[in-house]
């Protein structure tokens, strides 16, 4: 893929690697699959931007993170999650810059692709009608009425199936459709560790 374009393969090498034996998912490749999926979002246009903007003020905070003075206890979600919540629930939810509501932010919009994609995937839609359903059953619900209205007027625009599968970066349709079938699992598995996480140490509500 060209610089700074989409590449579904990158995407699905970064939540591969997320996930380790301990089942602990690594902030540094999750990160790296969150800088692609923005790529993916930013190459649909204006139609995404209310997501793909706040995806990345998410992903510079978290980089805030990972890379400061305390970047040690900001390696993996687990020991961020650890870190944050030995100050008290209350300073937590306190501090709008932590790590963890930040990743409950990404987490949401996380699973709103995951559908997206797993319906492009199987391909039995019109992609406005795809897009409309995974952002109903994942974002909508943290959203405002006024944002709920614009992103399902922008869906409408939506390019078609194949265009999507084009914007993937790795061949024809059905080799899209294959990476896909590849990536999907991978991004279940990050969101799934995350649900888990976060719900273990009541945190799915953080404001």
């Amino acid at each position: 893929a060209a610089a700074g374009a989409f590449s579904l393969r990158e995407v699905l090498d970064a939540f591969r690697r997320c996930v380790t034996e301990q089942r602990e998912v690594l902030l540094e490749p999750y990160l790296s699959g969150w800088r692609g999926l923005i790529r993916f979002l930013q190459s649909l246009g204006a139609v995404f931007s209310f997501i793909s903007k706040d995806a990345v003020a998410k992903v510079a905070l978290l980089e805030g993170h990972c890379g400061g003075v305390q970047r040690q206890q900001y390696v993996s979600l687990q020991s961020m999650v650890r870190h944050e919540l030995a100050a008290g629930p209350a300073a937590l939810r306190a501090r709008s810059d932590s790590g963890c509501r930040t990743v409950l932010r990404l987490h949401r919009a996380l699973r709103w692709l995951q559908l997206f994609l797993e319906g492009l995937r199987s391909g039995d839609s019109r992609t406005a009608v795809l897009c409309t359903d995974a952002y109903n059953a994942s974002l909508a619900a943290h959203h405002p009425w006024v944002i709920r209205k614009a992103a399902t007027v922008a869906f409408r625009a939506l390019p078609s199936r194949d265009a999507f599968l084009e914007i993937m970066n790795v061949g024809p349709p059905e080799e899209a459709v294959a990476v896909l079938g590849e990536a999907i699992p991978y991004i279940g598995d990050v969101y799934s560790i995350t649900q888990e996480l976060f719900a273990q140490h009541k945190l799915l509500d953080l404001p």
